[in-house]
């Protein structure tokens, strides 16, 4: 009879024995051991847990999905302004007690709301103004987002908007900004 070492075991045996040793781990894949009744219920509870978790995500994708687009609508009248000039129309992107940082020509600019709005107003219009907005992160009712500008008033500008959602209206709480080549 001849003889054979198992590679995984290193015990030696008989081809015989071997396949049925074989065959025996086969059938256990196959055909496996039914489960005991806790193996049953936790499956159950298993099952329920992700089908509930299932139907809170899709729910939860559908209101990302619209809290994502009344972020980009909570921009646009900022991003607007950089083409219009008008600084009115800026503010009211913004809550009142926003604050605005960042530096243009190396001087560091720390405004309060109404007087980053009529700085807006008198750099004026800037209809070849671009704009992309590169991410928006949103969390519950708070969001950060992203606004890249060229060629507002000659500038290239990165900006960075923290939002909140305060009675079911999202608006700009502060912003701070890179005036790139400009700084």
């Amino acid at each position: 009879m001849k003889r054979l070492v198992l590679p995984t075991t290193g015990v030696t045996t008989t081809v015989a024995a071997a396949a049925i040793a074989t065959l025996a781990v086969a059938a256990m894949i196959v055909f496996p051991t039914p489960p005991t009744h806790a193996q049953t219920q936790t499956e159950k509870t298993e099952t329920m847990t992700k089908t509930e978790i299932s139907k809170e995500t899709a729910a939860d994708e559908a209101r990302s999905f619209s809290d994502y687009q009344a972020v980009v609508e909570a921009l646009q009248p900022y991003i607007e302004s950089a083409k219009t000039g008008d600084g009115k129309q800026t503010r009211t992107a913004f809550y009142d007690h926003a604050h605005i940082v960042g530096s243009i020509n190396g001087a560091f600019d720390n405004s309060d709301l109404d007087a980053f709005a009529a700085g807006v107003s008198s750099i004026g219009p800037s209809p070849d103004v671009k704009h992309h907005i590169a991410w928006i992160d949103i969390s519950g009712p708070a969001a950060a987002a992203k606004v890249e500008f060229i060629n507002w008033a000659g500038f290239r500008f990165t900006d960075f908007f923290v939002l909140y959602k305060h009675d079911g209206q999202w608006k700009i709480s502060g912003k701070v900004y890179d005036s790139h080549a400009n700084n």
